[in-house]
């Protein structure tokens, strides 16, 4: 893990007060380098709560072949954030970037320049190398004064360097994937340090604000609405983006390219949907996209009916004619790579609900994102008269599969087991099962409960199954042990209603 340490003033030593018998304590300490989530432990940051970025980035896209397919980005973020704690210092996650100036409440840093691993500057900021994992990094800040609990902060950090294709910890592209016509930018698990400083984990959710400044003909799309139109001048234009609700920080995206952003429609409950689509689609990619995107309206609508209100400012959708190979519920507006298909856009969409506006809070429970959004796109189909939820489950159930599929545990499938093909279909049938256990009403009223009581938060599998426990007064403790985390095929007693 590379640390860099960056202080402000002059650096004293750690405040002290009394401790219990009499003998002198520190009254402030540091703020833990991570969450301590069991995949992910330096993800996020201990000490501090963030409310709302703002962020400001510069970004030219890579020159045409053959030059390197790599970016130039720039950077302002503004962070507010309250502590927790009295602070002596606190990290923000940042990977892959060169910090040029850093300051906390207008007080800048005495110096911010990035110097070789293991070399002092001016005493005030240096790296060194923790461990090997060049995927993990700490900007750690000593702020003078240092930080009571309770106080508002404003963090302002000057950054930027040269985007590449990051990859996550299964090798997968993620965070900000340079294009040769921009970039698209999707985070999970943990790449939004790899384009601005942020407590990378979703149990510190934020408001976000979005300036991001290309070259002119190019469109940059946000989460959000668009507060004001884009703004040129001098061959660059700005594209404003305003996210007004409570986001996790793998839910950000700033994706670049060659878009076509259409113009707002609505859903019948007035949500405003704003797609943008690669101009360079293929005529196929470009009628299964148009054909999706088409009914993303009615799955509002049936989704609301089901779930409830829908739980953002507005929805959308972002498909690039790209390489990374998957779809992700970036918040309000998911990303997709090269088309949309209708039962990957219904998918995302319900990842609004579970996932988005309820998240994971520590990510072992990554079933509760993709069970759910497996199960309504099951849901949709039935609604749709193209199989029903039961015809679902049954296929699931039917084939023969080896002792490996079965022997992952869907509620805690490792670091390298978080987007298998179990989470999704076995989480899915899980919520079936439960369907079956505790009869239709019980099933939604129980859902809309998880969704209403952990809304702009995060829940724990735990938690899930207290409140279906509370609204079917039922005992579920055997039923989760089957479905999460027995290492078997579970019996035959849900394949019929």
């Amino acid at each position: 893990m590379a640390v860099a340490t960056l202080a402000l003033g002059a650096v004293g030593a750690a405040g002290a007060t009394a401790a219990p018998g009499g003998k002198p304590g520190p009254r402030y300490t540091a703020g833990a380098e991570g969450v301590g989530d069991a995949y992910f432990p330096f993800a996020g940051n201990g000490g501090y709560d963030v409310q709302h970025y703002d962020l400001d980035i510069t970004y030219t896209p890579p020159a045409p072949d053959p030059a390197p397919l790599v970016g130039e980005f720039d950077g302002v973020a503004t962070i507010d954030l309250v502590s927790t704690q009295d602070l002596d210092r606190f990290n923000l996650d940042l990977r892959g970037m060169e910090v040029h100036a850093l300051s906390v409440n207008g007080k800048p840093a005495a110096s911010v320049a990035p110097p070789l691993a293991g070399e002092e500057v001016d005493g005030a900021a240096y790296w060194h190398v923790q461990d090997d994992d060049a995927r993990v990094w700490e900007l750690t800040v000593q702020p003078r004064p240092k930080l009571k609990a309770g106080e508002q902060v404003q963090v302002v950090v000057e950054y930027g360097g040269t985007t590449t294709r990051p990859r996550d910890i299964e090798g997968a592209l993620y965070g900000w994937v340079t294009q040769r016509d921009g970039a698209l930018v999707a985070s999970e698990p943990d790449g939004s340090m790899t384009w601005y400083p942020v407590s990378d984990h979703q149990t510190d959710k934020a408001t976000y604000s979005f300036e991001i400044t290309v070259p002119e003909g190019k469109v940059a799309v946000a989460n959000g609405i668009q507060p004001k139109p884009e703004e040129t001048a001098n061959g660059w234009t700005t594209w404003f983006w305003d996210a007004p609700d409570q986001q996790a920080s793998y839910l950000t995206t700033a994706s670049v390219g060659d878009f076509d952003l259409r113009e707002t429609y609505t859903s019948s409950s007035g949500v405003p949907i704003i797609d943008a689509v690669d101009t360079k689609l293929s005529t196929s990619r470009l009628a299964t996209t148009n054909a999706s995107l088409g009914r993303q309206a009615a799955m509002v609508d049936f989704f609301e009916s089901k779930f409830g209100p829908y739980p953002f400012v507005a929805y959308g959708s972002i498909v690039d004619n790209d390489s990374v190979g998957y779809a992700l519920e970036t918040q309000t507006r998911p990303v997709y790579s090269s088309s949309a298909s209708e039962g990957t856009v219904s998918h995302e969409l319900a990842h609004q609900w579970f996932g988005n506006a309820v998240s994971p809070e520590r990510w072992q429970d990554i079933w509760l994102n993709e069970g759910w959004a497996t199960y309504a796109n099951w849901m949709w189909n039935e609604e749709r008269g193209i199989r029903t939820a039961q015809q679902s489950y049954d296929n699931w159930y039917a084939p023969a599969r080896d002792a490996a599929y079965w022997g992952l545990q869907i509620g805690d499938p490792g670091e390298l087991g978080l987007f298998a093909t179990q989470v999704y279909n076995r989480g899915a049938a899980t919520l079936h099962a439960l369907r079956l256990e505790v009869g239709d009403a019980d099933f939604l009223a129980a859902a809309q409960l998880w969704l209403e009581r952990y809304n702009d938060s995060a829940g724990t599998s735990e938690d899930f199954q207290a409140v279906y426990e509370e609204v079917s007064g039922q005992d579920l403790d055997e039923f989760f042990q089957i479905w999460l985390y027995d290492q078997v095929k579970p019996p035959a007693d849900w394949t019929t209603p």
